[in-house]
């Protein structure tokens, strides 16, 4: 029975002044498989004191010595990376294909990191002032489960990037993978105090964090009423904040678009890390002419995907996380048949041949309209909803009628058609025809899906405070 019993701060691996003790599961199972002791606001104040001296020196430090820095982590955490794929399987369930992408993204954030830093012009005139970016000072960087690893790496990767010091407050949901981090970015040989890894809960060393007046900036990752619980707790020490939240991301099927082609992708965005993703295509939104022709693909498309034993090649959509998550989802489905929606594919309970294991039948609705609890909420498990729509102008307001904005999917052949229809879509990222990922252009979202942006230049900066001199 694993047993984690260790915090990171200032350089070292510390026993928790925190006593109370989270059990952790195999979501793929319903058995525990340990236990993770929390950290408190104690143990957060003191991580928020190692960051505060480390700064001193740290943000002085050239970006040569960053960039060496972040080339050990990658190498360190790529050498953990078989452990770190075990740990994703096991602790939250995730399919061997998105388990593989996860980890490698783990490592891969910091050759991003790097490749930013190597142009990035930390210096410049403007007009007759000489304007230096410098870091913004300690950070409190807040992770949510379901990629701990990478965003543990990514929010990291670019604060050292930036020459800021950093207090991680990671999912406790996700303390294997948090282990195997730790251990890995200890490896790499940071000097004391640059991380601080704090595992605890949200309410109580999330909270110290986002209310320490020596944290200058907070990036958090996570729902969407948290976010807006940081901004509130943070306006008192003015924190420089970023939030990525939940989302409500339209698929919009264009009329001329390849149904062959289309449909698969509608239905990978939508399920994407078996549907618990911010970023997840879950309101397909379909030209009421074509409705017919594509409710009969993706039904049959949806059918053929397999929720199962993550470990199975064959499976693309695993368990949810928890117990509290996987009836979370019942619910919705419910919600959607109570409210008129007519079911295409899956429904409640678990797949066929299932008694045990938070394993959510991928399941497609129709006939939704776009004030249905199932198109505002964001579900976060395997549930879609086609909802029908008249004319490209009609495809739009539906898709911006949402308090969302995080990201968003068109599907055409025409693509000067699809980036017209883009440039009118309220999201922070707008995918034509694919599903790709550029670790270059920023992330964020629009409305409450958030404020600020991760990645690249801007994620970058998001780091820095600009200071102006003159006379000189």
């Amino acid at each position: 029975m694993l047993s984690i019993d260790h915090i990171y701060i200032d350089g070292a691996f510390v026993v928790p002044h925190g006593t109370e003790r989270f059990d952790l599961f195999n979501p793929a199972t319903e058995e525990r498989i340990g236990s993770v002791r929390l950290a408190d606001a104690d143990d957060a104040r003191v991580a928020i004191a190692a960051a505060k001296r480390a700064f001193e020196t740290f943000s002085r430090t050239t970006v040569e010595e960053r960039i060496a820095l972040l080339q050990r982590m990658h190498d360190a955490v790529v050498a953990r990376e078989d452990e770190l794929f075990e740990a994703v399987r096991i602790e939250y369930g995730a399919p061997v294909s998105r388990g593989s992408w996860m980890t490698k993204h783990a490592s891969s954030v910091f050759l991003d990191a790097i490749a930013t830093l190597r142009d990035y012009a930390f210096e410049r005139r403007m007009g007759t002032a000489t304007v230096v970016m410098q870091p913004v000072g300690v950070t409190g960087l807040i992770t949510p489960w379901n990629s701990n690893a990478g965003f543990i790496c990514g929010k990291l990767a670019t604060a050292i990037a930036a020459g800021c010091t950093a207090v991680i407050k990671p999912s406790e949901m996700s303390a294997l993978q948090t282990k195997i981090v730790t251990e890995a970015l200890h490896a790499a040989g940071a000097p004391a105090g640059v991380f601080n890894i704090v595992t605890g809960r949200g309410d109580v060393v999330g909270a110290a964090i986002v209310a320490s007046p020596d944290v200058a900036k907070v990036s958090f990752t996570g729902s969407t009423a948290v976010g807006k619980g940081i901004v509130r707790a943070g306006a008192d020490t003015m924190k420089r904040v970023t939030l990525e939240l939940g989302g409500k991301s339209p698929s919009i099927v264009l009329d001329d678009a390849d149904f062959a082609a289309t449909v698969p992708l509608a239905v990978a965005a939508g399920f994407n890390n078996s549907g618990q993703a911010c970023i997840a295509g879950s309101r397909i939104l379909v030209p009421r002419s074509r409705l017919a022709e594509f409710e009969a693909l993706a039904k049959a498309a949806v059918e053929a995907v397999v929720s199962g034993d993550p470990a199975d090649q064959a499976t693309t959509v695993g368990p949810m996380v928890s117990a509290k998550q996987w009836e979370r989802v019942q619910g919705f489905i419910r919600k959607g048949m109570d409210e008129g929606a007519r079911l295409l594919a899956g429904g409640e309970g678990r797949p066929d041949g299932y008694t045990r294991g938070w394993l959510v039948r991928p399941t497609l609705f129709t006939g939704v309209t776009n004030d249905m609890t199932i198109a505002r909420e964001e579900i976060f498990g395997p549930v879609l909803s086609i909802i029908a729509y008249d004319d490209e102008e009609d495809a739009i307001a539906i898709a911006n009628d949402t308090p969302y904005g995080l990201q968003a999917y068109i599907h055409s052949t025409d693509e000067a058609r699809a980036l017209r229809v883009a440039s009118r879509i309220d999201a922070g990222r707008v995918l034509i025809n694919t599903l790709s990922h550029e670790p270059k252009a920023p992330f964020g979202g629009f409305k409450q899906s958030g404020q600020g942006r991760e990645y690249g230049v801007l994620g970058l900066e998001a780091y820095l405070e600009p200071k102006a001199i003159l006379g000189a």
